[in-house]
């Protein structure tokens, strides 16, 4: 089982990046997958989560209306699209997944499979 993060990088403010994590040894069928992001001297902050199980997508105050989260079943990944980026979302963004078939996003879901980071900065 595997989650793999990648499309970070350093962006301007006001741009965009697009984020992936690509999932291996399991389905991200049915399961609730989520985008979480750590700052220096901050703590892990939720950003973002989706599951196809009810189509349910949810995102934090401080990303809603800026990121997007969307999934492609055929390709067992899940995408954030991250538009208008301010300096404070420079971060490293790992994904992870509720492995248990069904999962979903309201139901408090335990993320126990994680990827490694990618690193977003933004910075002029």
């Amino acid at each position: 089982v595997q989650l793999q993060a990648s499309g970070g990088g350093l962006v301007q403010p006001g741009g965009s990046l697009r984020l992936s994590c690509a999932g291996s040894g399991f389905t991200f069928d049915k399961r609730a997958i989520g985008w979480f992001r750590l700052a220096p001297g901050k703590e892990r902050e939720w950003v973002s989560c989706i599951s196809s199980t009810d189509g349910s997508t949810y995102y934090a105050d401080s990303v809603k209306g800026r990121f997007t989260i969307s999934g492609d079943n055929a390709k067992n990944t899940v995408y954030l699209q991250m538009n208008s980026l301010k300096p404070e979302d420079t971060a490293v963004y790992r994904c992870a997944a509720d492995r248990v078939y069904g999962s979903t996003c309201g139901s408090g879901p335990s993320f126990t499979s994680w990827g490694q980071g990618t690193l977003v900065t933004v910075s002029s």
